[in-house]
């Protein structure tokens, strides 16, 4: 498979998105420039510690998310209970501690940046990973399923683990040199429930009405392809307003968003050969190999932005990092895909 034929299978939408993405931000700093006073009228409208404005993109970015995910797949889990059970300490146990040991590493004196990209690290991938996944060649049933299994875990698992990490174990390790952050579970909860318990209900809901009205080949064939535009609005409308009120600080400081990128460009090729070696010297065929180490290596930067701006604030630098995780994953995966077709042939050929 060569380059051309990999990117062509990408829709012009995810073909393109660091563009998109840096035209917003482009856009929403030129905004912010022409219109000094825009920030207080994005604010003015609140729901308890958002913006209304921003809820609503936030949550018009979640929903056609979690609407596309195949939920009927997790009884396909029952059958494949030793892949399932690798997924878990990757994505759960293995990822966010590498994220947090990486940020702390990297971050060390920018603690609200750090505190993002361990966000950006607890928020386990439900989306664009199938896209990876298809591409590479990976089993995309079982994808399916870890993508099920990953919506649901993360509204039980997310809040806890991010008061564990920002909180109880940033406090041991910032002791008496920094103030570490200090936010209740509730505070992350509170976000996790609203920007990805709504959408998922929702997205539920849609599925199986649609499914059992139209059709499963209707849903995943015309329905579901219709949504990715909408939940790029709803991204590129966030990433606008946050970059017309922290564009002059962007403009000051270019290097933050290259700071930002470096344990973001470690964390995903570390987690991608971990996990692929791992799971071929667990015996695992190349197809779910692959599907193993995408899912593990890739994020959901909807739910890390969405919870960063409903905790911390739209114009926080936790949630200015967790806008960078899309810029810098896109293109690395796509790198990676290509990685994943060479070891195939390198290390699976007898295999087949």
């Amino acid at each position: 498979m060569t380059e051309t034929i990999v990117v062509r299978k990408l829709s012009i939408i995810d073909r393109f998105l660091p563009i998109w993405i840096i035209l917003a931000m482009g856009a929403g700093i030129l905004l912010g420039y022409i219109y000094p006073g825009i920030a207080g009228i994005f604010d003015r409208l609140r729901i308890d510690t958002v913006s209304l404005p921003i809820a609503v993109g936030l949550l018009w970015m979640m929903y056609p998310v979690l609407a596309k995910v195949k939920y009927e797949e997790l009884s396909r889990l029952r059958k494949s209970y030793k892949l399932f059970g690798v997924s878990a300490v990757l994505n759960w146990i293995i990822g966010p501690a590498l994220m947090f040991g990486l940020a702390w590493l990297t971050l060390s004196d920018l603690p609200q940046y750090r505190e993002g990209v361990i966000i950006v690290g607890l928020a386990r991938c439900i989306a664009m990973v199938l896209i990876w996944n298809m591409l590479a060649g990976g089993c995309s049933e079982r994808c399916a399923a870890l993508v099920a299994i990953n919506s649901i875990f993360q509204i039980f698992f997310f809040a806890p683990l991010a008061y564990f990490y920002l909180t109880f174990l940033s406090s041991r390790i910032a002791g008496l040199q920094q103030e570490a952050i200090d936010i209740s579970i509730w505070d992350i909860a509170k976000s996790v429930l609203i920007f990805l318990g709504i959408p998922l209900v929702a997205g539920l809901i849609t599925r199986l009405a649609l499914v059992r009205r139209k059709g499963k080949e209707w849903y995943d064939g015309k329905f579901s392809p219709k949504l990715g535009p909408y939940a790029l609005i709803g991204l590129l409308f966030t990433i606008i307003v946050m970059f017309s009120m922290k564009g002059e600080h962007i403009l000051k400081q270019p290097i933050d968003v290259v700071r930002i990128a470096v344990p973001l460009l470690m964390y995903f090729f570390i987690m991608f050969f971990v996990s692929f070696f791992l799971s071929r010297a667990m015996g695992f065929k190349y197809d779910h190999t692959t599907t193993l180490s995408f899912t593990a290596a890739s994020n959901n930067f909807e739910l890390a932005i969405a919870v960063a701006v409903g905790v911390f604030g739209i114009s926080s630098g936790q949630a200015f990092a967790t806008v960078i995780g899309p810029l810098i994953e896109v293109p690395v995966l796509i790198s990676l895909v290509y990685v994943s077709l060479w070891l195939k042939k390198k290390l699976f050929t007898q295999r087949w």
